[in-house]
């Protein structure tokens, strides 16, 4: 085995320009907890793409180096360098998830089981040909789960699973979801349909709607339609939701919610109140799909809540005991319930040309790649 391996790297300069490189990093010897994984299979994530580009101006994006050993440089709006302060000058390792086969382990019992065995893995870095993680950062996968299938094992199953854990431990009823005919969105509706609870799915586009059709969910609202506050009136009243998770962050989609859910509240009141409704509304943003500034308009009373939600912090909170039950459906269903579709595979060089960035870094639904890092 060679001595190093590629990485990607995303540096911020002082002067608002962001570089994506190639390094070669050492291989490391894992410690006695630890696993040397050979990573086989990582996702483009719009989690990792926020690392991946900061707030960089993609239409500024250039291409140098080789073919080999490519270069991109882009500009970071003025305005937008206070956000990534922190961050300046420092060479960050990128990818928030991986897939690959474990071929050395430390001395720890635990270690030790995963040699041989193809794993998910999780801790950032995994735009490498190498990584060296904790063993418990590791799913093992089951047996003819290839690396391409158990890549997603970890962000977008969880993240879906947790959506439902919320909504139950906060006494709601059904959900909403935004950007619904996603990766994600396909699994949080499979998991919806499993077990009889109600999901009020916004789209944006016809043919996002056919997705969800097609994978048979019963609500569906497109936001680019006229009659878009009418129909989400109407599925929220029909199901009673009350929570919705947003992946579009911001402009006025949240506000849209809250103000329909209050809507749906009021068909049910039989008097006049000027504080509004008495049932509680929440939206959780869990992403940032639209950049501009979350905008409210106070029409939906004052029961309500908008809040942000990470999938660390719900794990933390419900503890390593239903954290492993989440992990262990997840590796159980990872072909069906939790599948995750690409539509190109790349290399580490590979994505760093600017075609590719063209396209993944819209971050449009359907146009999600795979970076297999040792082709």
């Amino acid at each position: 085995m060679a001595d190093t391996g590629l990485q990607l790297r995303s540096t911020i300069s002082q002067d608002g320009i962001l570089e994506l490189t190639l390094v070669d990093e050492p291989i490391p010897r894992p410690g006695p907890d630890e696993v040397l994984v050979r990573v086989e299979a990582t996702p483009l994530n719009p989690s990792d793409l926020a690392l991946l580009f900061g707030p960089a101006d993609l239409a500024t994006a250039r291409a140098s180096g080789t073919a080999q050993r490519p270069v991109v440089n882009a500009d970071i709006p003025a305005a937008m360098m206070k956000m990534v302060a922190a961050r300046v000058g420092q060479s960050m390792p990128v990818g928030n998830e991986a897939a690959g086969t474990v071929i050395a382990a430390g001395q720890s019992e635990a270690a030790q089981a995963l040699i041989g065995k193809r794993v998910g893995i999780i801790g950032g870095a995994m735009y490498s040909q190498y990584r060296c993680v904790n063993a418990f950062m590791c799913l093992a996968l089951e047996e003819g789960t290839s690396a391409a299938e158990g890549a997603s094992c970890f962000v977008n199953p969880l993240t879906a699973l947790a959506m439902v854990e919320t909504m139950r431990m906060e006494n709601h009823t059904a959900l909403v979801h935004t950007a619904a005919a996603s990766n994600l969105g396909q699994m949080l509706n499979r998991i919806c349909m499993n077990e009889q609870i109600a999901l009020v799915n916004i789209v944006r586009k016809a043919e996002q709607e056919s997705v969800l059709k097609d994978l048979g969910a019963r609500y569906i609202v497109n936001s680019s339609s006229e009659r878009f506050h009418d129909d989400l009136t109407d599925a929220l009243a029909e199901t009673g939701a009350t929570l919705a998770f947003d992946a579009t962050g911001g402009g006025t989609l949240a506000s849209q919610i809250l103000s329909c859910m209050e809507a749906a509240a009021l068909r049910n009141m039989t008097g006049y109140n000027g504080y509004g409704s008495d049932v509680f509304k929440q939206v959780y943003i869990y992403g940032g799909l639209d950049r501009s500034p979350t905008t409210l308009t106070r029409n939906f009373g004052f029961a309500w809540s908008v809040s942000g939600f990470l999938l660390t912090p719900f794990l933390q909170k419900v503890g390593i005991e239903k954290s492993l039950e989440m992990r262990a459906r997840v590796a159980a269903e990872i072909k069906t319930t939790f599948a995750s579709h690409y539509t190109r595979e790349v290399s580490l060089a590979e994505a760093l040309s600017l075609d590719a960035i063209a396209v993944y870094g819209k971050q449009a639904t359907g146009e999600k790649y795979l970076i297999t890092p040792q082709a």
